[in-house]
């Protein structure tokens, strides 16, 4: 008798089950990256509208009336 080793053998069921595994780390790591770039892009956004509103305030207490 042989004894297995722990690496999958082609066409067993231990070997669709690390399929599966890598899959979901592939779609895991998918969705992470789709988190970054959402963080980023929420980020640069809000980092502009924000600096547009300082700017109208200068713009405004520029021309404001005294």
């Amino acid at each position: 008798m042989s004894h297995e080793t722990s690496a999958a053998q082609p066409g067993t069921p231990a070997e669709k089950k690390d399929k599966k595994a890598r899959k979901a780390r592939k779609d895991e790591e998918g969705w992470f990256e789709r988190g970054v770039a959402l963080r980023a892009g929420f980020y640069i956004f809000g980092t502009h509208l924000f600096a547009g509103f300082i700017w109208l305030l200068f713009y405004l207490g520029e021309h404001a009336h005294k």
